[in-house]
């Protein structure tokens, strides 16, 4: 069975349950639920989440969360993190994650690699497409990974580990009620919103295509 990782209250899994064709079981560390065994996971996706893949002390859970992660990669289990899910990915395989670089917030375009155009993760989706950015850390690409896609400002927006792990700067997940409940996380956001939802909105019909592609090329990889 799919399993998904919430790791925020305000960080749903958001449009990916309107693509979903198959049963799944959400997950709320956050607030105590217990991670799910690994014999259970068929497919395991990491959402992301205001806190940092290394604040392990202030969000205990995330230890367990890296434990399961690595299990996963090493059992091969198709895996997709996105945001802080990428950040996991690479922290599990000792790759850096730095705050305060190349952070984006808003609507931009991503360029798929020479490796990402062949990368059965973006089947079906142009070279260089639209997506939604909403991060202050970024991951470095583990030894053996691949870089699949980049932007202007963030050099690494996707990678793939092995056959079946990928790790996602962007968020191809969101709606405009997640977009306005994150804005509303500080002053300077908060005065951004209605120019951010207008700019998502003039896009969203693509980028929920692109959205349902990524999602259901993913899960035929299980």
């Amino acid at each position: 069975m799919l399993h998904i990782i919430q790791n925020d209250p305000e960080v749903p899994p958001g449009n990916i349950l309107e693509h979903l064709r198959t049963s799944y079981v959400i997950h709320h560390p956050y607030r105590g639920e217990k991670l799910p065994e690994f014999e259970e996971i068929s497919a395991l996706i990491v959402l992301g989440g205001a806190m940092g893949a290394n604040d392990d002390q202030r969000h205990p859970f995330l230890d367990n969360l890296k434990a399961l992660i690595r299990h996963a990669v090493a059992g091969g289990i198709p895996y997709l993190g996105i945001c802080l899910g990428g950040q996991l990915l690479a922290a599990v395989l000792e790759a850096k994650v730095v705050s305060h670089r190349w952070e984006e917030l808003g609507t931009m375009s991503v360029s798929l690699t020479s490796e990402g155009k062949s990368d059965r993760l973006f089947a079906g989706i142009s070279d260089v497409f639209t997506s939604f950015q909403w991060h202050h850390d970024s991951f470095d690409i583990p030894d053996g990974g691949v870089l699949l896609a980049s932007s202007a400002t963030c050099s690494h927006q996707a990678f793939r580990v092995g056959d079946a792990a990928w790790g996602l700067q962007f968020h191809p997940e969101v709606t405009e009620s997640i977009i306005r409940d994150w804005c509303a996380w500080d002053q300077s956001t908060q005065e951004q919103a209605e120019k951010m939802v207008a700019e998502f909105s003039c896009v969203e019909e693509k980028y929920r295509e692109i959205s349902r592609l990524l999602l259901d090329n993913f899960l035929g990889a299980h």
